[in-house]
């Protein structure tokens, strides 16, 4: 595939070096507002856009590719307020879209997990709930978008929880989420059920970038040729099907 990079931070580097491996080209890169003007044009000639951020410039990117008729996957989180609009404006446009707020194969596992744990635990009123995550110092929105879908399935799953809150829960409907920034940490969440008597746990620890690139780069490749709005579970149920076959 012919691939464009919009974003050329840490992650728009390593998902460059998995590009070169998986045997794609990277036709175009921008990182800032200049190389629009200077080569925004060529995002034309690729097949898809990768586009890693920030949360102030991830509409205007996404609206570039909408324009160019490219599909584009989008992992800038923070800007979740205008989801649904892009959402809507995809589908009624016929655009195609692969959005997640984490392309790791294992965080989306992690949610699987997650999801199942909190079922478990719905009718277990003793056990108080709360989530941590930890990132590098770089990462401008808190909580991450990761802990944010982590409490939305906790609050799906357990009706006692209505919400949740950054920091600490002042109210028994609410799960908190503490955030933490720390050198180059890749990504840490945790997800706590604590009770008087024990506490159980979940956690996934990034240990590299590689794994949220590779996810990236699947996602480019398998939302060639479509048209939609793509999410990981798109992804994964098409891997599980080619494995079962």
């Amino acid at each position: 595939m012919k691939l464009a990079l919009l974003g050329y931070g840490k992650m728009g580097q390593e998902i460059h070096k998995v590009a070169d491996k998986r045997g794609h080209d990277i036709v175009l890169i921008i990182d800032n507002d200049e190389e629009w003007i200077e080569k925004g044009s060529l995002l034309r000639e690729a097949d898809a856009a990768i586009e890693f951020t920030t949360p102030d410039s991830a509409v205007e990117n996404i609206n570039h590719c909408f324009e160019a008729g490219i599909p584009v996957v989008v992992g800038t989180t923070g800007w979740i307020e205008d989801i649904e609009n892009i959402r809507r404006k995809c589908l009624e446009d016929g655009k195609s879209m692969f959005f997640s707020p984490n392309f790791s194969i294992g965080v989306n596992l992690f949610f699987e997990l997650n999801r199942y744990l909190a079922s478990l635990m719905a009718k277990w009123e003793n056990y108080e709930i709360s989530i941590e995550e930890t990132h590098h110092i770089h990462k401008l929105d808190a909580p991450s978008g990761t802990a944010i879908v982590l409490a939305n399935d906790i609050i799906r799953n357990i009706e006692r929880k209505e919400k949740w809150v950054k920091e600490l829960q002042e109210n028994p409907d609410e799960v908190g989420i503490k955030s933490y920034r720390s050198a180059d940490v890749p990504g840490t969440h945790k997800v706590r059920y604590e009770s008087d008597m024990d506490d159980i746990e979940i956690i996934h620890m990034a240990k590299t970038r590689k794994g949220f690139a590779l996810g990236a780069v699947m996602a480019a490749e398998f939302v060639r040729g479509k048209t939609g709005f793509f999410e990981m579970k798109d992804l994964l149920n098409t891997q599980k099907s080619q494995t079962s076959q």
